[in-house]
């Protein structure tokens, strides 16, 4: 399949070797039988980008390839016009050639948030489950990990992280079209990033598990979830929907996390953060074309979601095995 097979070829010769008896097939049945009805059209939107030289590339600070002054006036209005076509953009956000893709979520304001409390990224082998569009893979690459892997079965985002790797071009940040389920237990990342994905989960404690096995010995477990205040033993399990999310499914007290955590193994568990998602932070743009976090809020409380529910509020847990 070549879409991946630079990918299997790098993992051919490092520590994750052992994943080739089972993903090239995974891939092929992905390709084969599940491509989403609008795959071909967002294939011939990457298919017409430009090819440009970017004069500079910075993952450090944000996620930026090239200035205005590498292209000329109609291969930035190609780019910006061809990249609209992948709407809605969640996360980022993005600068390519100084276009700045402004994206729903300021992703950059959580990896501000837990950058100071994470272990040096340097020369690891990063996997970030639920990464969406790969925004902080390509943060962590920024921080010096040696490879980045993400995972995220929605394809839209496969195809969002495809337009920016076209102008960044590094083949040490990948990302693969599957769900944390699909993951044999490879034991071979030294960091492992779970953020937004845990109270999607109809079971947190085998989500857990799922992670702990994706982990080397003496590894980090990253986890960023909603929370509720309580005790340890508070889990707010909401109706149909959450912030008009069908699929949220525990949001536990950051007492009640931890103590899951535990259950699971892990070790050195603690939690570094907490934050309540601000309007600065998740927000409309002209870059998604839908509702955001005002519109998930009680307009005449905005302590709370149209529900009635606590509105969102994240805690950033880290722990070892």
């Amino acid at each position: 399949m070549t879409a991946f097979n630079s990918f299997y070829q790098q993992i051919a010769t490092n520590r994750l070797s052992h994943w080739l008896q089972t993903l090239p097939a995974q891939l092929h049945q992905w390709q084969s039988q599940h491509l989403h009805g609008e795959y071909k059209h967002w294939q011939k939107t990457l298919d017409a980008l430009p090819s440009t030289q970017p004069s500079s590339i910075d993952l450090s600070d944000r996620v930026a390839a090239g200035s205005r002054d590498d292209i000329n006036e109609g291969e930035f209005k190609r780019i910006e016009n061809l990249l609209k076509k992948l709407k809605p953009w969640r996360k980022g956000p993005y600068h390519i050639h100084d276009l700045h893709i402004d994206t729903e979520w300021r992703s950059d304001f959580k990896w501000d948030r837990l950058k100071p409390y994470i272990s040096d990224l340097k020369d690891r082998y990063v996997l970030d489950i639920g990464c969406g569009s790969g925004y902080h893979l390509w943060r962590m690459r920024g921080e010096g990990a040696k490879f980045v892997v993400g995972i995220d079965p929605t394809q839209l985002f496969l195809m969002q992280f495809k337009a920016i790797q076209h102008f960044i071009g590094d083949d040490k940040v990948n990302l693969l079209p599957l769900g944390v389920e699909q993951l044999p237990e490879l034991k071979a990342f030294d960091t492992v990033f779970a953020m937004g994905v845990l109270y999607h989960r109809r079971s947190p404690i085998d989500f857990l598990y799922q992670l702990k096995s994706q982990l080397a010995k003496g590894g980090e477990l990253v986890l960023e979830t909603l929370i509720v205040d309580g005790d340890v033993n508070t889990v707010l399990v909401p109706g149909e929907r959450y912030a008009k999310m069908r699929n949220v499914w525990f949001l536990p007290s950051s007492e009640a996390m931890c103590a899951w955590m535990e259950r699971c193994g892990f070790k050195n568990v603690r939690m570094v953060n907490t934050d309540v998602t601000a309007l600065d932070e998740q927000r409309k743009t002209e870059w998604i074309d839908t509702e955001s976090l005002q519109d998930f809020l009680d307009p005449n409380d905005p302590g709370k979601t149209i529900e009635g529910y606590p509105a969102p509020k994240r805690g950033i847990f880290i722990a070892n095995v």
